[in-house]
């Protein structure tokens, strides 16, 4: 019995105060990055914190993908106009 109230209250809403609180903790630099990862691996963290904690990472990847496939065609591109001249 105990199991479904645990799962029940994993499933239970984030409250707002806990999101303010969520904000606040992720404005703080190197904080957010070890809380990000707590939440997002603890398994008695509640399951709509942990989904965006995984979907923080995952728009964090897909931005630093795109960082580093831009600073390739730039700098690529710069090579080029550099031969030109």
């Amino acid at each position: 019995m105990s199991e479904n109230l645990n799962t029940t209250e994993l499933e239970s809403p984030v409250s707002i105060v806990d999101w303010i609180i969520t904000w606040i903790l992720l404005a703080i630099p190197l904080v957010n990055i070890i809380m990000l990862f707590v939440w997002a691996l603890n398994p008695s963290t509640k399951k709509s914190k942990q989904n965006f904690a995984r979907a923080s990472f995952v728009v964090f990847f897909f931005f630093i993908a795109l960082s580093f496939l831009m600073m390739i065609v730039l700098g690529v591109n710069s090579q080029q106009m550099q031969q030109q001249f």
